[in-house]
């Protein structure tokens, strides 16, 4: 199944880019930590989507993905990268910074590890691959981690009057859109 964005790269620096705008430091363990939930998260609540072509391996730190770990492994890399994502893709990066991302880098690491996918690519040796159906299901399952209806929540405002709506993106021409 193809990924839903072009490489691992842009979310990495989505990732940077808001911890940066928020005065934090992203610990490059942090940010693992956050790839992969966020690919966990995406796959669970978008049907088995993959967020983005990244494969991720148990390492004894946690899990990671190799590539991104070694591009950042000596500050944030030179790389052409999205400045701009699908809207769906922001929103949902969204709540994943808003539900994790205060979390510790320990918590974080614990919380992943714990995870049956991280075990059991663990159990086949080092740097064995994790794969996105094993993620999918340990993050479904929310037995070490929150239910994907606590993470992935839809926006929701008030009106002038109080009462509470639900936004979603306008698709011109929809036929929800367009009333007679």
């Amino acid at each position: 199944m193809p990924a839903d964005v072009d490489n691992a790269f842009d979310i990495a620096f989505w990732f940077a880019d808001v911890a940066l705008n928020e005065n934090e430091y992203l610990q490059p363990q942090k940010l693992q930590r956050l790839l992969f939930i966020a690919q966990a998260y995406y796959s669970v609540a978008f049907n088995g989507a993959r967020l983005m072509p990244a494969v991720f391996v148990a390492d004894e730190m946690g899990p990671l993905e190799p590539n991104i770990y070694t591009a950042f492994s000596k500050g944030r890399p030179d790389v052409d990268a999205r400045l701009f994502l699908p809207h769906e893709v922001e929103t949902f990066l969204d709540n994943i910074w808003r539900r994790f991302g205060f979390h510790t880098t320990d918590r974080l690491n614990k919380m992943t590890k714990d995870t049956a996918a991280y075990k059991q690519a663990l159990k086949r040796g080092h740097r064995a691959k994790i794969s996105l159906d094993s993620m999918r299901l340990s993050f479904a399952r929310a037995d070490n981690t929150p239910g994907v209806g606590q993470v992935v929540k839809p926006k929701v405002l008030r009106t002038q009057t109080g009462r509470a709506v639900t936004v979603k993106a306008w698709v011109p021409g929809s036929k929800s859109a367009a009333k007679p």
